[in-house]
């Protein structure tokens, strides 16, 4: 008799997983709460599996001998207690997917910028000729991935909700980034919960695997040193010198082997301190796996970030527009206002996670000419920086956003995108925010060109 597999949640993980769990030769159950997308839909019926939306038939689930979860159902969820209750194994798609993998993984995390560093540790991997996948929490599902085919190499973006759920997992690369709160209510409003659902990532490494991590980061910084680690421990940083991939001030440099080599920032498509920590992490990682110098060399004059990143939209009467809506928190922020020195027209605003604007104090009075709140209510932002901002305004529509912005800017200046909070007070996401933008803007850059709208 089939072992029975019961997948809880339909989306990329939870379809990657059945179709995964379909080849091995699994007797498939996919329920989910919610409604399916139509394709997940067609492809579960394509593949014969039988699926369930808008509710969970407890007896249909109970009955399985593993459930494989998705990584946004909380494990306070009732239908998962009840599967605790009756002895049942719950993994997370990541686990089930590494059971199968044949080659090695790099699997990076970190609060922000685990998907630049993933992605472009996917790019220079490609670049230099490597069978490489890109897989986890960018792209497609790693189930998925596997699945389809067999890669020597898997470039896996993966967050605190999926490691939650692995148990022999291991990376054969491992990075951590950066770690600042973030989804603290899935962790019981504890900081300690939360860095403890990091460092999963590399908690069966052993010696032999390379464990890259960010030094100058506090959280990170402080944990290698009180966690008994086995990995590999290399430090990238910004500050200290002495590690093995450091910025000295003027370029990067990597002591990896016995021939050193460094890379300057401009060499790269990448600007700011925040992207020097993701190019640091990236090239040690791909350098390590055994990518050849020339090749990192070229991956990095080419490669092209994810929508919504510090994209450069336009160019509009000499003033630069910037779409960094993914930045939804405040330390985004601080990276995206380290990246630039010219002055700026800030927008920011949306459904506020209790930020502290502290962080970003100095840096906006030396560098903000123009804040532009948009959301349906500006008044913690106004009230903030309403003596630290001269001019301070405010809209709920992108098309007069991306105006009022060009009508604030001179020649030199950059309009920046980069809002602090979530989107979901009038937009769908922050995709949809970040669309809304870059639509608005070359849709202005347009007007201009044909009717010569000039800037007073």
């Amino acid at each position: 008799m089939k072992e029975r597999i019961v997948i809880l949640g339909a989306g990329e993980s939870g379809t990657g997983a059945a179709l995964l769990a379909k080849a091995k030769g699994f007797d498939v159950f996919v329920s989910d709460q919610g409604s399916i997308k139509e394709k997940y839909k067609a492809e579960l019926r394509s593949a014969s599996i039988p699926y369930e939306e808008g509710y969970h038939s407890t007896d249909f689930i109970l009955n399985g001998q593993l459930i494989i979860k998705s990584p946004g159902i909380p494990d306070k969820a009732e239908i998962i207690q009840s599967a605790k209750a009756e002895g049942i194994k719950i993994i997370d798609e990541i686990e089930f997917a590494f059971q199968y993998l044949k080659g090695k993984v790099i699997a990076i995390t970190g609060t922000n910028g685990k998907t630049t560093t993933t992605l472009l540790t996917y790019h220079l991997l490609k670049t230099a000729g490597f069978n490489v996948a890109l897989a986890g929490n960018v792209g497609e599902s790693l189930a998925r991935k596997v699945a389809k085919e067999d890669h020597d190499w898997y470039v896996i973006e993966i967050s605190s909700y999926q490691l939650d759920g692995t148990a022999a997992f291991r990376p054969e690369i491992g990075i951590i980034l950066n770690i600042t709160p973030d989804h603290l209510d899935r962790y019981e409003y504890k900081m300690e919960n939360y860095v403890n659902s990091k460092f999963r990532l590399i908690q069966n490494m052993t010696a032999e695997n390379p464990f890259i991590y960010y030094a100058d980061d506090s959280v990170t910084g402080l944990e290698v040193i009180t966690r008994k680690i086995k990995a590999n421990k290399i430090p990238v940083s910004l500050k200290d010198t002495s590690t093995p991939a450091h910025y000295d001030g003027a370029k990067m440099v990597f002591n990896l082997s016995s021939q050193p080599f460094t890379i300057a920032q401009e060499d790269t498509t990448l600007k700011g301190p925040h992207n020097l920590i993701n190019t640091l992490s990236a090239v040690t990682a791909v350098f390590l796996a055994g990518a050849d110098l020339g090749s990192i060399q070229s991956g990095l004059k080419n490669f092209k970030n994810a929508p919504h990143r510090l994209e450069s939209v336009a160019s509009i009467n000499g003033v630069e527009f910037v779409n960094d809506s993914k930045a939804t928190n405040v330390d985004s922020v601080v990276y995206a206002l380290g990246s630039y020195n010219q002055p700026l027209i800030w927008i920011a605003g949306g459904i506020d996670k209790g930020n502290d604007y502290n962080l970003i104090k100095k840096d906006v009075s030396r560098k903000v000419k123009t804040l532009i709140c948009l959301g349906k209510d500006n008044g913690k932002l106004k009230s903030f920086f309403g003596s630290i901002v001269k001019d301070v305004q405010e809209t709920q529509t992108v098309k007069e956003l991306v105006r009022m912005a060009l009508k604030a800017a001179n020649e030199g200046d950059v309009v920046l995108l980069s809002p602090a909070c979530a989107s979901f007070d009038l937009f769908k996401n922050y995709e949809d925010r970040g669309d809304q933008f870059r639509a608005a803007v070359l849709e202005l850059k347009k007007e201009v060109e044909q009717v010569g709208f000039i800037n007073s």
